[in-house]
């Protein structure tokens, strides 16, 4: 099996375990903002520790970024952080489950984006495998009923604010896959690992300042709240950086279109959680929706 499968089958499972993690943070008066900014927070020293210590084994230095990796980092960090905003802007959404099903053009919209700014392309079959699995994830949003939405689906629905924000959400989030990728291979290292880790890095540092700066002038006393709640806040950093480690080992060695594609596998992942771990009930068309993105995922490990 490719290494990239490997590496983005790791990353999908741990970033769902990060997403159980903060989903406790809940109660611990932390607003979506202050979970964020933990996840970025506990990040820097593991990862800046990683790539110091990779930088000194390799016995090179220091490796030349081009000028494109800082256009790549901010783009790719940005588009995280407000794509985030964004997705998490739908909860007030009356059309929520249209919303939602919008951000899932993620994956065709970074077909487009590799395309555009990094002039890679996806076969034929890859396209296939990927609208299939675009729309297994319709089928799963279309069922979901969440913060008391019912999943309803109508005319005026399609034409309204919360198609807006997951249009947005997902353009922003495949500008993020596109830009970690881009800043990945612009880092001058034949070692793919030293390569992803000096970049997660580096994106980190640049979303902690952004998150920090965010919180202090809109949410102040959020910072220290993350900070009191170590205890909690602190394995989902960890995971975080795990995670995050591995999507950009994957987008190294691999086109971001499949990679984040393939990363789909967390829905999977997060079902099964959400079934064994929170006791939440499964719904027919659930079932019939990861049924869908299972045949895409084989079909994009064929295709690629």
């Amino acid at each position: 099996m490719e290494p990239w499968i490997l590496v983005t089958l790791a990353a999908s499972a741990i970033q769902t375990l990060r997403f159980s993690l903060q989903k406790r943070l809940r109660g611990l008066g932390l607003s979506t903002g202050g979970a964020t900014f933990s996840r970025f927070l506990y990040a820097v020293p593991l990862a800046g520790a990683g790539a110091l210590a990779l930088i000194a084994a390799s016995g090179q230095g220091m490796p030349d970024l081009a000028p494109r990796f800082w256009l790549f980092a901010v783009a790719g960090g940005m588009g995280q952080i407000v794509g985030t905003f964004c997705t998490v802007a739908l909860f007030s959404e009356r059309s929520f489950a249209v919303g939602i099903a919008f951000t899932k053009t993620e994956t065709l919209l970074t077909v487009g984006f590799s395309w555009l700014f990094l002039g890679e392309v996806v076969s034929l079959p890859g396209l296939v495998a990927i609208l299939i699995g675009v729309a297994g994830v319709l089928v799963l949003s279309r069922g979901n009923a969440i913060a008391g939405k019912p999943a309803t689906w109508s005319l005026r629905g399609l034409f309204s604010r919360a198609m807006a924000l997951g249009l947005l959400a997902g353009a922003l989030l495949g500008v993020a896959a596109v830009g970690y990728r881009g800043a990945t291979l612009a880092v001058a290292s034949g070692d793919v690992v030293l390569r992803a880790v000096l970049a997660l890095a580096l994106v980190t540092v640049f979303q902690t300042v952004v998150m920090g700066l965010w919180l202090i002038w809109r949410e102040p006393g959020q910072i220290s709240r993350v900070l009191r709640a170590w205890r909690a806040t602190g394995p989902v950093g960890v995971t975080g950086v795990a995670g995050s480690f591995g999507w950009f080992v994957a987008f190294g060695l691999q086109n971001a279109a499949y990679v984040r594609a393939l990363g789909q596998v967390e829905l999977v992942f997060g079902l099964v959680v959400s079934i064994l771990w929170f006791r939440e009930k499964s719904t027919w068309s659930e079932g019939a929706g990861i049924a869908l993105l299972l045949i895409s995922l084989v079909l994009i490990v064929l295709a690629a």
